[in-house]
C-alpha cells in the first residue's frame, strides 16, 4: 500500500493558514474564497494525499472526517465520503465554504429564500465531478441539499469551511413544515491523521537511493 502524500496535504495547510491569516474574515470574504479556491482545486487535481481510513463511508449514508482544524478554529478541513445515493437534509452552514471533488460526483442543490413569504425555493443546481470546486457563504448563499450523483458506488468530496464545521450551530429545514432545526454535526472519526511525523517520508527517501 503506498503511503499517502502527506507533504501535499501539509503545504495545502499552511498556504491556508497563511491565507486566514492576513485576511479579515468578516471583510475578506471575497479574498478567501477566490485564493482558497484555487489552493482546494490543486489539492483536489491530485488524488494520492487522502489516508485510507478518512476515506471511509457507510453502505447507507455519509460521514464526515475531520482531517484538520486550526489551533484558532478560523478554517476546519474536513473529507466528506458519501454512500452509494446518500442524500443530506436541506441545510446551511453559517460560515464561508469551499467544496472540491476529489472522487465520484455529487449533486449540489442550493435553495433561496422568497423576498415576499421567507420560504426557501430551489435555485440552481451544479453536478461536480472530479476536479471541480464550488464555493458558498452566507452572503453567496449557504443553503443547500447534497446527493451522491452515484447509487452503485461512493464519492468522495473535500470540503473546507471558515471555522470548525463539526461544532458551530446550524439549521436544518423541513421545507414541507416550512420549519427549521437547530443541529450541530460533529464529526466521524475520533483522531486525525498524523500528518506531521516525516520520519518514514525520510526512510523511503534513503531507501529509494
Amino acid at each position: 500500500m503506498t503511503a499517502p502524500n502527506y507533504a501535499r496535504l501539509r503545504r495545502f495547510l499552511s498556504d491556508m493558514t497563511s491565507l486566514v491569516g492576513g485576511a479579515k474574515q468578516d471583510q475578506d470574504e471575497a479574498v478567501l474564497i477566490e485564493v482558497g479556491g484555487k489552493l482546494v482545486a490543486d489539492l483536489v487535481a491530485h488524488d494520492d494525499w487522502l489516508p485510507e481510513e478518512m476515506a471511509a463511508g457507510v453502505a447507507d449514508g455519509y460521514r464526515q472526517h475531520l482531517l484538520y482544524c486550526d489551533p484558532q478554529e478560523r478554517f476546519s478541513l474536513v473529507s466528506f465520503v458519501w454512500g452509494p445515493g446518500a442524500l443530506t437534509p436541506v441545510h446551511d452552514h453559517t460560515v464561508w465554504g469551499l467544496i472540491g471533488m476529489l472522487r465520484g460526483s455529487e449533486v449540489d442543490q442550493r435553495y433561496q429564500r422568497d423576498p415576499a413569504t421567507g420560504q426557501l425555493c430551489p435555485g440552481p443546481t451544479m453536478t461536480m465531478v472530479a476536479g471541480d470546486v464550488a464555493a458558498l457563504s452566507p452572503t453567496l448563499g449557504d443553503i443547500h441539499q447534497v446527493r451522491n450523483a452515484f447509487t452503485d458506488r461512493t464519492s468522495i468530496s473535500v470540503h473546507v469551511y471558515g471555522g470548525n464545521i463539526g461544532s458551530l450551530a446550524r439549521h436544518r429545514f423541513d421545507l414541507a413544515n416550512n420549519r427549521e432545526h437547530a443541529f450541530v454535526s460533529g464529526y466521524s472519526n475520533a483522531a486525525l491523521p498524523n500528518i506531521w511525523d516525516r520520519s518514514r517520508e525520510s526512510a523511503a527517501g534513503r531507501s529509494g537511493r
